[in-house]
C-alpha cells in the first residue's frame, strides 16, 4: 500500500489545499484537529484561553466511567505535539472571516505573548512573583500568581502572564530570574491573517449564571455552590473533610434550566453529572446523606446503570420536585420544595446545597454565523464551507462531542475519496 499511486495522488491533493480552521480548543476542537491532521489535512486551531482542553480540562472525573479526564487529554496533546500539520494559536480569537468555501481569509488576534516557547516550566518565576490573582481555571475558587500554569497537565505546557494584574517592568522579578530568556514584558498583541479552506466551529459552552436565580440564594453562603465548582472541590480532600463525617447534602436539579424565565431547554448533562457526583460523595463520605430534587431524571443507555446504583444506595433519596426557596442559616440552610409524588410541601435542613446549573453556548462572535432563539448555532443557516459541532450546536456530553467532531472531519474528507475529488 505504501507505493499505491492512487493513495499518493489523494494525499498530494489533500496537502495542496489550504488549512482547515477550527475555532475552539475544547474536546470538540481538539478531536477535530487531531483527526483531520492525522488524515493529512493542515489545521489551524484557535483557542481564546492560554491552554487547550476547555471545560473538560477542569473536570475531576468523566461520566459515566469516572476516570480523570487528564488521561485522554494528555493522549490528544501528545498527538498535537507530534503532528507538524497542526498550528495552534492560544490566547487568540478569530476576529473576522471573509471569502468563500475553499478561499476564506481569516483574521486572528493574538494577545501579547509575554512568555514564549523557550519556557521550560521550571517554576522559578512563580516563586518570585509578588502578585496574586483569582484563578479563572478553577472558577475563582483558588488563587495563583500573576504568572502561572493553570494545571500540571496542560498544552501548551508553559507559563502565562495575566496582563490585567501583572506589574510588568515596574516589578520584572520573573524576567530577572528566568535563565532561559522566555519572558518578554514588552511583548505586543499581534493581528495575523491566514488563508483557509473551511471552518469548524467548536466554540463550546459556559455555565449559567447562578446569581440570576435569586430564590436559590447563590452567593449568600459558602455552603451553596454549583455543580461545576463541586468538580474543583473534589480535587481537595481537605475540602471534603470540612463537611464533617455525616453531612446532609442536597442537589437542586434544573437550576435555571427548563424554565422560561432562564433557559427554556434541557441542558442534557446535568442529571448525569449529579448522579456521578452523588456517588463520589458517598464513596468519600460513607455516612453522608444526599437528597436529589429533580423534575425528571433524564438519563439513557449505559447511564441508566448509574441511576440504578443511585436508587439502590440507602444514603441517597430522590425527591421529585423543584427547589422553590432556600433559607441560609449560619453554616446550614433550609431547602423548601414540593414533593410531587407525596403531594406535599417539604422543608429540609441541609449542610450543603449544590445547584445543577445548565449550559449556555459561547458566542461565535462572527457576523455570518446565525444562532437560534437559545443562542446555539443554527447549522441550517451556516455559510457553505462552515460546520459546527458539539455544544456550539446543542447541549452535549463528552462522548457526543467527540463523535460529532470526528464525523465533521470524515464528512469533509469525502471530497478527497478519489483523485480529482469525484
Amino acid at each position: 500500500m505504501e507505493n499505491d499511486p492512487a493513495r499518493s495522488d489523494r494525499y498530494a491533493l489533500i496537502m495542496s489545499h489550504k488549512p482547515l480552521l477550527i475555532i475552539g480548543g475544547g474536546i470538540s476542537g481538539i478531536t477535530a484537529a487531531v483527526e483531520a491532521a492525522e488524515a493529512g489535512l493542515k489545521v489551524i486551531l484557535v483557542e481564546k484561553q492560554p491552554y487547550l482542553g476547555g471545560r473538560v480540562a477542569r473536570l475531576n472525573r468523566y461520566f459515566p466511567k469516572r476516570c480523570p479526564p487528564q488521561c485522554g487529554l494528555e493522549i490528544n496533546y501528545r498527538r498535537i505535539r507530534s503532528n507538524r500539520h497542526i498550528e495552534v494559536f492560544t490566547s487568540s480569537t478569530v476576529e473576522k472571516i471573509t471569502g468563500s468555501k475553499g478561499n476564506f481569509i481569516t483574521t486572528i488576534k493574538r494577545s501579547a505573548q509575554y512568555v514564549n516557547e523557550l519556557c521550560t516550566a521550571c517554576g522559578e518565576c512563580e516563586l518570585v512573583c509578588p502578585v496574586e490573582r483569582s484563578d479563572e481555571f478553577t472558577y475563582g475558587i483558588k488563587q495563583t500568581k500573576a504568572i502561572f500554569i493553570p494545571d500540571q497537565i496542560m498544552f501548551p505546557f508553559k507559563y502565562t502572564i495575566d496582563a490585567g494584574v501583572c506589574l510588568k517592568n515596574s516589578c520584572a522579578l520573573c524576567k530577572e530570574c528566568c535563565t532561559y530568556g522566555a519572558i518578554d514584558l514588552e511583548a505586543q498583541p499581534e493581528v495575523l491573517t491566514r488563508d483557509v479552506s473551511s471552518v469548524i466551529l467548536a466554540t463550546g459552552w459556559k455555565p449559567y449564571d447562578a446569581f440570576r436565580i435569586p430564590e436559590l440564594a447563590f452567593g449568600t453562603s459558602d455552603q451553596i455552590i454549583t455543580n461545576i465548582t463541586l468538580e474543583i472541590y473534589f480535587g481537595s480532600d481537605d475540602w471534603i473533610k470540612t463537611l464533617g463525617r455525616s453531612p446532609v447534602i442536597a442537589f437542586a436539579q434544573c437550576a435555571g434550566s427548563r424554565d422560561r424565565n432562564h433557559l427554556p431547554y434541557c441542558s442534557g448533562i446535568c442529571c448525569g453529572t449529579t448522579l456521578k457526583q452523588a456517588l463520589l460523595i458517598r464513596e468519600k463520605l460513607p455516612e453522608s446523606r444526599i437528597r436529589i430534587f429533580y423534575i425528571d431524571l433524564r438519563v439513557e443507555g449505559r447511564y441508566e446503570d448509574i441511576l440504578a446504583r443511585v436508587k439502590a444506595d440507602p444514603g441517597i433519596e430522590l425527591i421529585k420536585g423543584k427547589v422553590a426557596a432556600v433559607e441560609p442559616r449560619n453554616n446550614s440552610m433550609i431547602v423548601e420544595a414540593e414533593d410531587l409524588l407525596e403531594n406535599k410541601k417539604i422543608r429540609i435542613p441541609v449542610d450543603l446545597l449544590v445547584l445543577a446549573t445548565g449550559m449556555v453556548p459561547e458566542a461565535a462572535g462572527l457576523g455570518q454565523v446565525k444562532t437560534n432563539e437559545n443562542g446555539f448555532i443554527d447549522k441550517r443557516e451556516l455559510p457553505d464551507g462552515f460546520c459546527a459541532v458539539g455544544n456550539a450546536v446543542h447541549p452535549a456530553d463528552v462522548s457526543t462531542s467527540v463523535k460529532e467532531a470526528t464525523a465533521a472531519v470524515v464528512k469533509g474528507l469525502q471530497v478527497f475519496r478519489s483523485p480529482g475529488g469525484r
